[in-house]
């Protein structure tokens, strides 16, 4: 064999290696991507008849939301299993649209959002509350303001202008006799406006936690007032369900509402509690540092509760009356047009999870 040709032959050979060893890189790094990343049981569950699927619900990485997480995870160490498939947003408007074309049957929302789509004829019903307290309005450390009236022609930061925080604004505008156009409000997706301070392109935020705590913890941000100062006993967000669910699979409503209720009191039974769920919560559903959910959750622990969680007339009467006064609303829903309050009078029955940190099984 002439030497030309054996040179030929051991590129040959060369190449086919590296080809080869291509070939099984990209296919190790497939496997791994579809192994970390893709979600199987969401996946696997599309498969199911319709009457077994799971429920999709829709959650925005807050605390008034914590008890969404909590559910899902406590619930797996439990007999029975999860009880529904969570799915994150960023934002409002996201989580409003997925749930309007039914890619997620529940979710928690602002409480204005779900009074103006109920108005709108979108198919839903309150089931429940996902919290008492949690907002608050965030200046920047080190600056001038130091009363609410100083915020006079300021920018500020709001999830939605369909939400409790706004309205809440325009309670502390009526407390400092102040007109309705005195705040420039800029609509804002919650994880974005503690670097919006920072970055003094806002002068403040109004938002749940852990943003408010994100603020303090970075040195940049400091609490002006909590949202309790100006409306006791508030609230932002609340459950909602397909009114299709609801008519459907009303015991898988149950259920979910009843483990909603069962984690609120977990979350409020002890201060360990938070702490673990900071933990897990922080590590695996939000993407944020465990420390600053443990701040939020614990610095007081009064900052953000998970009781009292029933739907009560007079509290969305008074939302649906300040959307009307702010012109978000036109139309005087009466609240038995958007609630469905079967599910939370039987969760009153129910008690906190029983479930400490490394236990291996949840009751």
């Amino acid at each position: 064999m002439s030497l030309k040709n054996i040179v030929s032959i051991k590129s040959w050979n060369l190449g086919a290696k590296v080809t080869a060893g291509a070939v099984a890189w990209l296919v190790v790094v497939s496997t791994l991507h579809c192994w970390l990343n893709v979600n199987w049981a969401a996946v696997l569950n599309s498969y199911r008849p319709p009457a077994e699927r799971k429920i999709i619900v829709g959650y925005i990485p807050v605390t008034c939301q914590l008890t969404c997480p909590v559910t899902d995870y406590i619930s797996k160490y439990s007999e029975s299993g999860e009880m529904f498939l969570p799915r994150m947003f960023q934002g409002f408007p996201e989580l409003k649209e997925a749930l309007i074309a039914n890619k997620i049957q529940a979710a928690f929302i602002v409480a204005p959002m779900a009074v103006a789509l109920a108005a709108q004829g979108v198919p839903i019903k309150v089931v429940y509350l996902g919290h008492r307290n949690g907002s608050a309005v965030v200046v920047r450390e080190g600056g001038p303001i130091t009363n609410f009236g100083q915020l006079r022609g300021k920018i500020i930061a709001i999830p939605s202008r369909f939400s409790d925080e706004r309205l809440l604004l325009f309670r502390a505008m009526q407390a400092y006799g102040m007109k309705p156009d005195s705040l420039k409000m800029v609509e804002m997706a919650p994880p974005d406006v503690a670097g919006a301070l920072q970055a003094k392109a806002i002068d403040a935020f109004v938002m749940g936690e852990p943003f408010p705590s994100q603020a303090e913890m970075g040195g940049y941000g400091r609490i002006l007032f909590y949202a309790d100062k100006y409306w006791p006993n508030y609230m932002s967000c609340i459950l909602v369900a397909r009114e299709d669910l609801i008519q459907n699979r009303p015991e898988v409503v149950q259920l979910l509402v009843d483990g909603i209720a069962r984690s609120g009191l977990w979350l409020d039974a002890s201060r360990p509690h938070r702490v673990d769920a900071a933990d897990f919560v922080g590590r695996f559903y939000y993407n944020q540092k465990p420390e600053l959910l443990r701040w939020a959750l614990t610095k007081p622990m009064s900052r953000i509760r998970y009781n009292l969680l029933e739907p009560q007339k007079k509290d969305f009467d008074e939302v649906r009356d300040m959307m009307i006064q702010t012109g978000v609303l036109n139309v005087k829903i009466p609240f038995s047009a958007y609630t469905d309050l079967r599910f939370a009078d039987h969760a009153t029955i129910e008690t906190s999870w029983k479930y400490e940190p490394g236990d291996a099984v949840a009751k």
